[in-house]
């Protein structure tokens, strides 16, 4: 049974070495309408550069920048910028979509 399109967020903070490899990871098999928020959390290293490059070489990559606040604050704004539902323990949130359960 197919549920549909799935949103996966990924805060970002000091991961210029591994973000490659993650996002890589995270894709390879992964359904075409999957989408990837990838969050700099105010990463001081080349993080948020990363982002915006592997944002741009995949259209299912999308790169969120915010100031520092950790990995909480980072997962919030990428739930505010996924416009699908998201499960968050045993509740449903959805901005976009109330009317609808997947």
């Amino acid at each position: 049974m197919r549920i549909g399109a799935v949103t996966i967020i990924i805060p970002c903070y000091k991961a210029a070495a591994t973000l490659r490899r993650a996002v890589d990871s995270t894709l390879r098999g992964a359904p075409a309408d999957t989408r990837l928020l990838l969050v700099d959390d105010g990463s001081p290293d080349s993080t948020g550069t990363l982002c915006d490059e592997l944002a741009s070489a995949d259209p299912r990559i999308t790169a969120l920048h915010r100031a520092n606040g950790g990995a909480g604050a980072a997962r919030s704004t990428g739930l505010g910028n996924s416009g699908w539902w998201t499960a968050s323990g045993k509740n449903w949130v959805s901005r976009q979509k109330p009317h609808r359960l997947p």
